[in-house]
């Protein structure tokens, strides 16, 4: 009489629960790679429906404070005007047609805009003015 073992090991693994894993760890990337703003400056852009697809060298952002305006270049803080210019001089230097991207507050007076265009113009860089699609 032969003697049976009751019990017998299931090698078999079942992926099922792998999937639900992969789908949440899928779902949580996407959120919070949308959630990362490559800009770290807050500014409200004005809207316009006429949106260029030329691509920047470099940006400046000119945000109001209340109390006066605060210039950056890429996130650094430059100061004023002049500190703009310096470091764009030095960022771009030897570069051909260089472009720069102008991104204001909506409450920025036109005259630091104006004053933006004409430091642009006296160095020979495009300015492309940065706004929201409407």
């Amino acid at each position: 009489m032969a003697i049976k073992h009751g019990s017998k090991v299931d090698k078999s693994f079942s992926a099922a629960s792998m999937t639900d894993l992969m789908f949440l760890l899928l779902l949580f990337m996407l959120i919070a790679t949308t959630l990362i703003n490559p800009n770290a400056i807050r500014l409200i852009l004005p809207k316009s429906s006429n949106q260029l697809k030329d691509k920047a060298m470099t940006t400046v952002s000119i945000q109001d404070t209340g109390s006066g305006y605060r210039y950056y270049v890429e996130t650094e803080d430059v100061g004023s005007l002049d500190g703009v210019e310096r470091t764009l001089r030095t960022r771009l230097e030897g570069q051909e047609n260089p472009t720069v991207s102008l991104h204001c507050d909506k409450t920025v007076a036109f005259d630091e805009v104006v004053a933006m265009m004409r430091m642009a113009k006296a160095n020979g860089f495009t300015l492309i003015a940065a706004t929201s699609p409407e």
